[in-house]
């Protein structure tokens, strides 16, 4: 039982590996612990090559797995663990150097493991933890922990139980050493008073998937935030306020969202929310913030929800709607492309994302062509969220046609155009089972697909798959010699060196950018009013983007403004003209 429960606690360090205690206690222990332990090195050598993660946190994991393998090959010497974590090491090292590796998803692999090297080694003893975890006789084994994706910066979280979830723990936005803590001077009297806010910090949180299909958004997100917020902090901070992040993982899973919103907001004491993820996620989010009273500022989402008229005073948005990027993009396809409106369809998540981006689609078409009542409804074709199953809206537009536009018509218009309001991989995978059907379709995206990440799953499957797609953005393109981008792209290899620039960090720098300006003008005595009173007279703020930044008490939304790229062969976004 001894060797079985060693074997369940390695287990519980791989992703996705080993679901349940009950399939570690029934298999292998040897087996199971040399899989952990190559996946452990991997995670350890990965770090190591990332500068910007300090080396005493590598090593205090380290020394925590190397322990934990010195114990389990006294009571396994033909194990050989050590062995299967070298090679581990070397592998985490090399695909760092060669690129195949994200420093920011390396710093998110260990701080999952941070989490679970807290929680597993926080007893006094591995035995003792051990004892812990053993279940009562005809019990059931409790389910192993999943590893949890929240980032990790300080000191390791006191002990809990074995086998029991990990608590939260904070991310700083300048990743440093665990330090012996200092006495800290009294706060003032108005920032005792105030959530989210001490005399030596604002906390913010962020709800967005770390774990599953859509990880890449999250971490993306978190990146450019906190390389905004390094900045500040490195310059002074806010008023002498340091600006921290914490994260919470809901997967993009709405049943998951309240959860990792309370988590932030009641246990973490956040200030309030930026950049969280997603359009149906939001939806359970964004109540609950303006219940409390909370900022809720810049989602990744541009559905209508967020964008009230009268705007709801504590909801900020940084980027232009879901309607405004496919009326962009309608306007392309007719006025540049001279298509007619039923030789467009709508690739949608079924969803409240979908559902957003679809009414926009029927809303330009309204604007531009006043008679396309007369041209019935704009086909649909859906896909559900989370998933890659593209198969139901292919037999749909095989099978399907807009109906004809008039009586002179000798048949249906053949779909000449794809409008796409997905996230990248179903986007990617209706692509590629769609080019060689229908030869010279049309192919546009909304900036939400996670442009980077598009780029880089189609130029996988070959030039042909990339050529041509069309993606509108809410940033300029990130190919460009902008001084905004340039800056970004500058703060990048300052702060996570080796992290490869993407349109949806470079959308969360410049958000997080506005959102310090607004609190540089709230003023050393800072609340959520005062936040909002200066976000509301911000007028004319000139980022470098074209277009200047400006707030009012009916205006929460930053930019309106679309630019358009075109992917070419090699997988480069390049400027294209929309109008």
């Amino acid at each position: 039982m001894r060797s079985q429960l060693m074997a369940a606690v390695f287990g519980a360090l791989i992703v996705g590996s080993v679901p349940t205690a009950s399939t570690v206690l029934a298999a292998d222990a040897e087996a199971d612990a040399t899989l952990a332990v190559a996946h452990v090195g991997r995670v350890l050598g990965a770090a190591a090559e990332c500068v910007f993660i300090p080396e005493p946190r590598v090593r205090a994991a380290t020394d925590k797995i190397q322990a934990l393998i010195k114990k389990f090959d006294a009571d396994h010497p033909t194990a050989h663990l050590k062995d299967g974590y070298d090679k581990g090491l070397l592998a985490g090292k090399e695909s760092v150097v060669s690129k195949q590796n994200n420093c920011a998803f390396a710093e998110n692999d260990l701080s999952g493991l941070e989490h679970q090297t807290g929680s597993w080694l926080g007893e006094t003893s591995v035995a003792a933890a051990t004892k812990a975890a053993e279940p009562p006789a005809a019990a059931a084994p409790a389910p192993v922990p999943p590893v949890v994706a929240t980032p990790v910066v300080a000191a390791a979280p006191p002990p809990v139980p074995a086998l029991a979830p990990p608590p939260p723990v904070p991310v700083a936005a300048t990743p440093v050493p665990p330090v012996a803590a200092k006495p800290a001077a009294p706060p003032p009297p108005a920032a005792a008073s105030v959530h989210g806010v001490t005399d030596q910090e604002i906390r913010f949180g962020m709800v967005a998937p770390f774990t599953g299909g859509s990880r890449d958004y999250g971490a993306q997100l978190k990146l450019g935030t906190l390389a905004a917020f390094n900045i500040a902090n490195d310059t002074g901070g806010i008023n002498g306020r340091k600006l921290t992040l914490f994260t919470a993982d809901d997967g993009y899973d709405p049943a998951r969202t309240l959860d990792a919103t309370k988590q932030l907001y009641e246990k973490d004491q956040v200030f309030g929310f930026v950049a969280n993820f997603g359009t149906a996620t939001t939806a359970i989010s964004l109540p609950y913030a303006l219940a409390h009273k909370a900022l809720f500022y810049a989602p990744f989402t541009g559905a209508g929800f967020a964008r009230r008229d009268p705007p709801d005073r504590y909801a900020f948005n940084y980027r232009p709607s879901y309607a405004e990027e496919t009326g962009a993009a309608v306007r392309y396809l007719i006025k540049v492309r001279r298509l007619k409106p039923e030789q467009i369809a709508v690739f949608t998540q079924q969803d409240g994302f979908g559902d957003a981006g679809y009414e926009g689609v029927g809303r330009a078409i309204r604007a531009l062509i006043p008679s396309s009542s007369d041209v019935g409804t704009v086909l649909r074709l859906n896909y559900p969220r989370n998933t890659v199953d593209v198969d139901t809206a292919i037999q749909q537009l095989q099978q399907t046609q807009p109906p004809q536009q008039n009586q002179k018509q000798r048949g249906p218009i053949a779909i000449k155009a794809i409008v796409m309001v997905a996230t990248y991989r179903p986007a990617a995978k209706f692509i590629e089972k769609t080019k060689d059907l229908f030869p010279g379709l049309i192919y546009t995206n909304i900036s939400a697909v996670g442009s980077s990440s598009l780029a880089e799953e189609l130029t996988i499957l070959g030039p042909k798959f990339a050529n041509g797609v069309i993606v509108t953005q809410a940033v300029p393109p990130i190919e460009s010699y902008a001084g905004v981008v340039l800056d970004y792209k500058t703060t990048l290899e300052k702060y996570f060196p080796g992290s490869v620039p993407d349109y949806v960090s470079l959308e969360a720098f410049l958000q997080t950018n506005i959102l310090i300006e607004g609190l540089r003008r709230a003023g050393p005595q800072l609340d959520t009013d005062k936040l909002v009173a200066a976000m509301e007279n911000m007028r004319d703020f000139d980022m470098g983007l074209g277009p200047k930044i400006s707030f009012s008490k009916t205006e929460h939304q930053a930019l309106h403004k679309v630019w358009g790229t075109q992917l070419d062969g090699t997988g480069h976004y390049q400027p294209l003209d929309l109008e």
